[in-house]
């Protein structure tokens, strides 16, 4: 790396040195100030052309002093007050402004002097003799007896009119340059950005899109440039971009965050005037739209977990009580049905009691909705996940409802939270039978990936579908069609953990009759079709066993642990293990000897050793030759990619 720096330095400096002699070739003397109006380059004629001493045309030198040492060697004639030409000169340098101007010198030769600001600030001057061609003039002049005055004035002023235009042109060619340079700047710039920017005109149409429109919402066009906004999106998403349109060109910038139908995606767009003069006319309106779908689960997610808590600040004391009271009544029933009573007074005691343990499991189901809950998201075979499902769904159907379920999702595996879904999806279930009643039914289940953003479940029914209260009201708590037989929690569950990753969920009836419950969750794929795995751990310190089943239960998977190698040798018998993972130092028999031993009796298993030896020693060395080596203390990112990685190859 340090001799292709050297290299690079020195073709660098080999170009700054022929550049430099290249300059000096030229007839005109050359000149570039900075900024702040420091010599940065000169050529040898420069100082030939002035006289200056060699300190003036180094880099660094101020043009201050450079106008001081010309005004004071007489280089612009007599000069009353030196300080204040200087100051002028100053000034007038400080302005940038693009020039052109033929002076005489006090040695009697006329020069031309053509100035251009940079952009980056500072000028570009260059000094031309021009003594030869005024001469000619001044012969022409004087020899051409034929020739009038005025035109011979009209020759010269044509010939100072074509150098000025000559300078002009140079001028704009470099702005041309610059500006071409710039827009493609621009152009680049905003194509990498991850947001849509565009630009519509008075009438809506697009007049600039940087064609990032198909990658924030997939589906859409990328060139929309020539359309009207409201045919680029479908009617629902147009008409809520349609009132920001209009108040952006009455001068109201706005944000708007909606959800677009097509692509399932959360997009934030901000609307900003397009107004080139501050007092002129609004002439479109820039629109800058990024996908906030992340964040806005993430946000659902957070807002749901801080609802949770505060429920559960409120309830928590009012149960406590509650359960109290309930508690004392259940004691009073108690010992009312010890006494003697008249006729009929125990059946009222019983019912009592019956409705105070009532209100017991009612508090047990707050608790569960309230209470603390971790979501536990893990790499899910949607097929395996489902068959188990069908099975624990139709045991809770009756004979004359089926249940069907099917799956169109492209992903085989999802990171999903397995035990809340099918806690929801029972509910669902549950919630379709007794909506169907005691007649024959079918309740459908339905997965589909919405563009690669929601995982979208939908579960229907062949009921009498929701009415219009329950519409507005069922995913309120304690809201229950089924009377004293429902508690109203069971939506309100679901709703729960929906929301709770990030997700959303909406009530509805479908045209031909029955209710339909669509659920939304992000579609995260997981990196390989993982299943819960069985994997044996050999270690012969129990501490170490534990913390090491702990992690790759939190994983998903299910261990059994040995205590040395004879133990491993017999349990890998067992049917099923996909894994053995073993620690380098065991006992009598090392854990590379074990898993020679494995190998050679079980070809199919999958194997890895731990250790806390360092990667030199031989015996670790020996061991990672064959087999995935862990280090320990054992990293659970490090132990899920070698899990991974076996599965998928």
């Amino acid at each position: 790396m340090g001799e292709r720096e050297d290299d690079i330095m020195a073709k660098s400096a080999l170009t700054d040195h022929l550049t430099l002699a290249g300059l000096n070739l030229i007839q005109q003397a050359l000149t570039i100030y900075d900024a702040d109006l420091r010599l940065a380059v000169s050529n040898r004629p420069f100082q030939a052309m002035f006289g200056l001493p060699e300190r003036l045309v180094t880099a660094g030198a101020h043009f201050e002093e450079t106008v001081r040492w010309l005004a004071e060697n007489g280089e612009y004639g007599e000069v009353d007050d030196v300080d204040a030409f200087v100051h002028d000169r100053v000034k007038a340098a400080r302005a940038f402004v693009p020039h052109y101007m033929e002076r005489q010198r006090a040695n009697g030769r006329t020069i031309s002097v053509e100035g251009s600001p940079l952009p980056e600030g500072g000028w570009v001057t260059v000094y031309t003799d021009i003594t030869a061609t005024k001469r000619q003039e001044t012969l022409l002049r004087a020899r051409s007896e034929e020739l009038s005055d005025q035109v011979l004035s009209h020759s010269e002023e044509l010939a100072r009119t074509n150098r000025r235009l000559e300078a002009t042109i140079a001028q704009l060619e470099e702005a041309k340059r610059q500006l071409t340079e710039m827009e493609a700047r621009i152009r680049v710039t905003t194509e990498m950005a991850p947001a849509h920017i565009a630009r519509l005109d008075s009438d809506g149409v697009y007049t600039y899109t940087n064609r990032r429109l198909s990658s924030v919402m997939p589906g859409k066009r990328s060139d929309v440039v020539g359309m009207r906004f409201d045919e680029v999106f479908d009617p629902v998403t147009a008409g809520k971009l349609k009132g920001p349109v209009a108040a952006a060109l009455r001068g109201e910038a706005s944000v708007l965050e909606y959800d677009d139908e097509g692509s399932g995606r959360r997009i934030r767009t901000a609307f900003t005037p397009d107004r080139m003069d501050p007092d002129g006319p609004i002439t479109g309106v820039y629109l800058l739209s990024t996908d906030m779908t992340e964040e806005a689960q993430a946000r659902a997610a957070l807002a749901q977990t801080h609802k949770r808590e505060l429920a559960a600040q409120l309830t928590s004391g009012l149960a406590h009580d509650f359960a109290n009271l309930l508690t004392i009544i259940l004691g009073l029933q108690g010992r009312l049905e010890r006494m003697p009573l008249p006729l009929g007074a125990h059946d009222l005691t019983e019912a009592t009691k019956m409705a105070a343990r009532r209100g017991g499991t009612l508090l047990d189901k707050i608790a569960r909705i309230t209470g603390p809950h971790e979501m536990r998201t893990a790499p899910v075979v949607l097929r395996d996940f489902l068959d188990g499902f069908a099975q624990l769904g139709r045991a809770a159907l009756p004979e004359g409802v089926t249940l069907s379920i099917e799956n169109t999702v492209e992903h085989p595996a999802l990171m999903l939270d397995a035990g809340g879904l099918q806690d929801s999806l029972l509910n669902l279930v549950l919630n379709a039978r007794d909506a169907i009643g005691g007649q024959d039914g079918r309740i459908d289940i339905r997965l589909a990936n919405l563009r690669d953003t929601w995982l979208e479940i939908r579960v229907s029914d062949t009921g009498p579908g929701f009415s219009d209260h329950a519409l507005a009201n069922a995913l309120n708590p304690f809201f229950t069609t089924k009377g004293d037989e429902g508690s109203g929690l069971g939506l309100t569950m679901v709703y729960d953990l929906t929301k709770l990753a990030g997700g959303k969920l909406d009530l509805s009836n479908a045209p031909d009759g029955g209710g339909v419950v669509t659920l939304r969750l992000p579609l995260k794929a997981a990196e390989a079709e993982a299943r819960p795995l069985l994997i044996l751990v050999v270690d012969d310190i129990a501490e170490l066993r534990a913390g090491i089943r702990e992690t790759l239960t939190q994983l998903g998977h299910q261990v059994i642990e040995a205590a040395s190698g004879e133990e491993a040798l017999a349990l890998a018998e067992i049917p099923g293990i996909d894994w053995v993972i073993s620690d380098l130092r065991l006992g009598e028999m090392d854990g590379v000897e074990l898993l020679s031993r494995l190998a050679a009796r079980h070809p199919q298993l999958r194997l890895a050793l731990l250790t806390s030896l360092p990667e030199n020693d031989p015996r670790r060395v020996e061991g990672a030759a064959r087999w995935p080596v862990l280090s320990k203390p054992i990293e659970p990112t490090r132990l899920a990619a070698v899990l991974n990685a076996e599965v998928a190859a």
